[in-house]
C-alpha cells in the first residue's frame, strides 16, 4: 500500500511586523501640540517677566518721586521755612488747621501725580509689549505652519495633473510630517492609477479600432464586386452603417476617456478659428436639411487643446443642425471674450425642451425624452464629451431652453 504523501509545509510567518512600530514613549513625540504649547507658553512667561520689571522700576520710580520732602529749612540769621510743592502752606500767615489741610491736600497731589505717571508708563509699556508679543507670535506661527503652504502649493500644482510633485517633508516627526507622508502615499495611488488608465486606454483604442477597420476593409472590398447580388450589396450597405456607427462610439468612449482628465499641454487655440472649422465642416449638413448657419465669431483665445476644442464645437454645431426644425431652422454660433473668459454660444431653434430635461442632455447616451440609441443622429455622447472637453479646460457648459423652441449651449473657458 502506497505512503500517504505528507500535507504541504506551511509558508514560514513573516519576521517583520507589517504595522507601524510605535515609540517607546509615545508622549515624548515631538508634536505640534506640545512644540506649540511650550512656544506661547514660553513667549507667555517672558512677556511677564519683562512687564513685572518694567512695572517694578516705574513704581521705583514714583515712590522716590512721592516721597520727596514738602518742605526745605533754610538756615540763616533766621530759620525759614520753604516748599517748591506746596507754597501755601509755606507762608506764615496760616492756622494750625488752615496748615494741616494744606499739607494734607499738597501730599494727596503729590501722591495723585505719582500715581498718574506710573499709569500712563505703564500703559506705554504694555502698549509696546504687546506690538513685539504680536509680531514675535506672528513670525512663529508663519514658522510653525509652513509646512502647510508646501503641502498647499504642491496640492494646488497636482491639481493641474502634475502628479510627479511630491512634499517630502523635512522636519520634526509631528502631525504635519504625518499629513505630508499620507498625502506622497496617496499621490502615488493616484499616478499609478492615472497611469494604468492612460494604458488601458491606449490598448483599448487599438484592441477596439483594428477589427472595426478590417471589418470596413472587408465590407468595402465586397461592395466594390460588381457582380454581387443586390440582396447582398444591400446587406453590406447595412453592415457598413452599423460599422461605421460602432467606430463612432469607440472614437466617442476614448474621448470621452481621455478627455475626463486635465490638459497638461496647453497652447493658444483661437475660439473663433474652431467655430469656423466647425462650420464649415456641418455646412454640407445644414444645407442638405435647409438650415442656416449664421453668427459672428470674435477673437477669443484660450490656452488649451485645439483638436478637442473643435470637437466640443463641431459637436454643438452638428446637434443643433440634426435637432432643428423641418422649415426655416437656423443656427447661430458666437464668439467673443468678456470678464476674462471666452465665451461660445450655439443658439438653434428646434423642438420645446422642458427645463427638467436639460440635465438628462448631458448624461450619456441620453437624450430628449429617449434612453439608450434610437435614434440615427448619433450616439448619444456629443454632449457628454463637449462636457468633459470643458471641464479639463477649466471651463463648463450650460445649456438653457429657447424661447419658442431650442436651445442655448453657452461654453465658457478661462484666458
Amino acid at each position: 500500500m502506497a505512503a500517504t504523501p505528507a500535507p504541504p509545509a506551511a509558508p514560514p510567518k513573516p519576521t517583520w511586523d507589517p504595522r507601524k512600530v510605535e515609540p517607546p514613549f509615545p508622549w515624548l513625540r515631538p508634536t505640534i501640540r506640545i512644540r506649540l504649547t511650550l512656544l506661547y507658553g514660553g513667549m507667555f512667561l517672558i512677556a511677564g517677566i519683562l512687564l513685572l520689571s518694567i512695572i517694578y522700576l516705574l513704581a521705583a520710580q514714583a515712590l522716590n518721586t512721592g516721597n520727596e520732602p514738602l518742605f526745605k529749612i533754610v538756615g540763616g540769621r533766621e530759620i525759614k521755612v520753604t516748599s517748591d510743592n506746596c507754597p501755601q502752606a509755606a507762608s506764615g500767615n496760616l492756622t494750625l488747621s488752615e496748615f494741616n489741610s494744606a499739607i494734607s491736600a499738597c501730599t494727596d497731589h503729590q501722591r495723585q501725580v505719582a500715581l498718574d505717571n506710573l499709569l500712563s508708563r505703564s500703559l506705554l509699556a504694555l502698549l509696546g509689549l504687546a506690538v513685539i508679543a504680536f509680531a514675535f507670535g506672528y513670525a512663529m506661527a508663519g514658522r510653525v505652519l509652513s509646512p502647510l503652504g508646501r503641502i498647499t502649493r504642491t496640492a494646488r500644482r497636482v491639481a493641474g495633473t502634475d502628479l510627479t510633485r511630491r512634499i517630502e517633508l523635512d522636519g520634526p516627526d509631528d502631525e504635519l510630517k504625518e499629513l505630508s507622508d499620507t498625502f506622497d502615499e496617496m499621490l502615488d495611488r493616484l499616478e499609478r492609477a492615472f497611469t494604468a488608465q492612460q494604458r488601458f486606454v491606449a490598448n483599448a483604442s487599438h484592441e477596439l479600432r483594428t477589427p472595426l477597420a478590417i471589418n470596413r476593409t472587408l465590407l468595402e472590398v465586397q461592395l466594390s464586386d460588381p457582380h454581387a447580388p443586390p440582396e447582398l450589396q444591400q446587406l453590406g450597405k447595412t453592415l457598413l452603417a452599423t460599422n461605421e456607427r460602432s467606430e463612432q462610439l469607440v472614437e466617442g468612449l476614448l474621448l470621452l476617456a481621455r478627455s475626463d482628465n486635465q490638459i497638461v499641454e496647453r497652447k493658444p487655440v483661437d475660439l473663433a478659428e474652431v467655430a469656423n472649422r466647425a462650420v464649415d465642416q456641418a455646412r454640407a449638413e445644414a444645407e442638405e436639411k435647409g438650415v442656416e448657419i449664421r453668427g459672428e465669431r470674435g477673437l477669443a483665445v484660450v490656452q488649451g487643446n485645439g483638436v478637442l476644442l473643435e470637437r466640443i464645437a463641431l459637436n454643438l454645431v452638428q446637434n443643433a443642425v440634426r435637432y432643428n426644425v423641418k422649415e426655416q431652422g437656423w443656427v447661430e454660433v458666437t464668439t467673443e471674450s468678456q470678464h476674462g473668459q471666452a465665451v461660445l454660444v450655439v443658439t438653434n431653434t428646434g423642438p420645446v425642451v422642458p427645463a427638467y430635461e436639460i440635465d438628462n442632455l448631458f448624461e450619456p447616451f441620453r437624450r430628449l425624452r429617449t434612453e439608450r440609441t434610437g435614434s440615427d443622429k448619433g450616439v448619444g455622447l456629443g454632449l457628454s464629451i463637449a462636457r468633459s472637453v470643458a471641464r479639463a479646460h477649466g471651463g463648463r457648459i450650460i445649456a438653457e431652453p429657447r424661447e419658442g423652441g431650442g436651445l442655448v449651449m453657452r461654453v465658457t473657458l478661462p484666458i
